[in-house]
């Protein structure tokens, strides 16, 4: 990975060190330093230094395609406690 590219996908720095802008993940501003035996996630950038990357999860299981489905899910669902508020709203509309 050369500075300024995005990672494509999970995994862990075999070789050569360098600072990623994980901030899309963690919220943390400062990027964090990586070096050999590192995690790195993929959609985020590495920002200076270059290093060789292993890739250990790809596809719908990086951290980054789980989170799209779980904000998919949380939209998309109804949690227990509404269906019990939309029955009981349904007694009190009949009347």
């Amino acid at each position: 990975m050369r500075p300024g590219e995005r990672i494509p996908v999970d995994g862990r720095v075999d070789d050569g060190t360098s600072f990623v802008d994980e901030s899309m993940i963690t919220g943390e501003p400062i990027p964090a330093e990586k070096g050999p035996g590192s995690e790195v996630v993929g959609g985020t950038v590495n920002q200076t230094g270059a290093f060789r990357l292993r890739a250990s999860r790809v596809g719908a299981d990086t951290v980054l395609a789980q989170i799209i489905r779980l904000v998919e899910e949380a939209q998309t669902g109804k949690p227990p406690i509404q269906a019990l508020a939309d029955r009981i709203a349904g007694v009190f509309v009949r009347w």
